[in-house]
């Protein structure tokens, strides 16, 4: 029998770009290049090229994600997208993006009950954690990111009974996103092992099926360095998933950690 082993996973977040007129055509053009069978892929547009994007990438393997959700399954919120009206238009869901913790001064509350809604609507959350430049300088990164999880999980299974099978951790350490400095290999491999171990620590449930996704201003140039780390399982890609080369290269680096992983498991007696 073969040994489970955690999949590679890609996701794209287009962020604020694109529109309905342009982004079926990049996702057209990205799913071409990316065909590989080891990779799962997910593409996050904005809130109004979902449908576009939908056309586009029917009947290819490419999953299809949004970029945020509202904590309540309904009512008097003008402006905003509640977890159902997501169903049939997108399969995954971006949670917690450092992004809207900053502008929208989202709380690790908020986001355990947009967790929860994600889980009601059967999307797959990714959940997003990572540290600010002084709290890693002052020795605080590891006390921060587990202070994100226990807060947003800990909400969202005292709602459910438990945590989500589903759940997917995506590292951002903030301080590397757009800053012109980068994290190492080893930086993301640690937080990777306190995430798994503080996900342990909340209950019932298996953190070495955990994914754990880099997301700190990947490139094909530094996405090797990450997925050499055994116990990073993908990235959450920013500015580069624009650019269809970008992509190329780096679901192509993926792709051979997802060959090394399953060569690896192996048949076991």
């Amino acid at each position: 029998m073969m040994r489970s082993v955690r999949t590679v996973l890609i996701v794209a977040n287009w962020k604020m770009n694109t529109t309905p007129r342009d982004a079926g055509d990049l996702a057209s053009a990205i799913a071409a290049v990316t065909d590989e069978p080891l990779v799962q892929r997910v593409i996050c547009p904005p809130y109004v090229s979902l449908s576009a994007v939908c056309e586009a990438l029917d009947g290819t393997h490419v999953g299809i994600g949004a970029q945020n959700v509202h904590a309540e399954v309904s009512g008097a919120y003008t402006g905003e997208i509640s977890a159902t009206m997501l169903v049939g238009l997108a399969g995954w869901c971006i949670v917690g993006h450092s992004e809207r913790r900053r502008d929208q001064d989202e709380t690790d509350e908020s986001i355990g009950r947009k967790l929860l809604r994600c889980r009601e609507a059967g999307l797959v959350p990714i959940l997003c954690v990572g540290e600010r430049l002084e709290e890693r300088e002052a020795g605080r990164a590891e006390e921060v990111v587990r202070g994100q999880l226990e807060g947003a999980l800990g909400v969202a299974a005292a709602g459910a009974g438990g945590i989500d099978p589903k759940l997917v951790i995506a590292y951002e350490p903030v301080w590397a996103i757009g800053t012109g400095r980068t994290a190492r290999g080893a930086d993301a491999a640690a937080m990777a092992d306190a995430i798994r171990d503080s996900v342990r620590s909340l209950g019932p449930s298996d953190p070495d099926a955990l994914p754990i996704l880099y997301g700190g201003s990947v490139t094909s140039a530094s996405i090797g360095e990450f997925l050499a780390e055994p116990g990073i399982d993908g990235a959450l890609v920013g500015g580069a998933s624009l650019k269809v080369e970008e992509m190329a290269g780096i679901v192509a680096r993926a792709a051979m950690t997802g060959r090394a992983r399953a060569a690896s498991a192996g048949p076991q007696g």
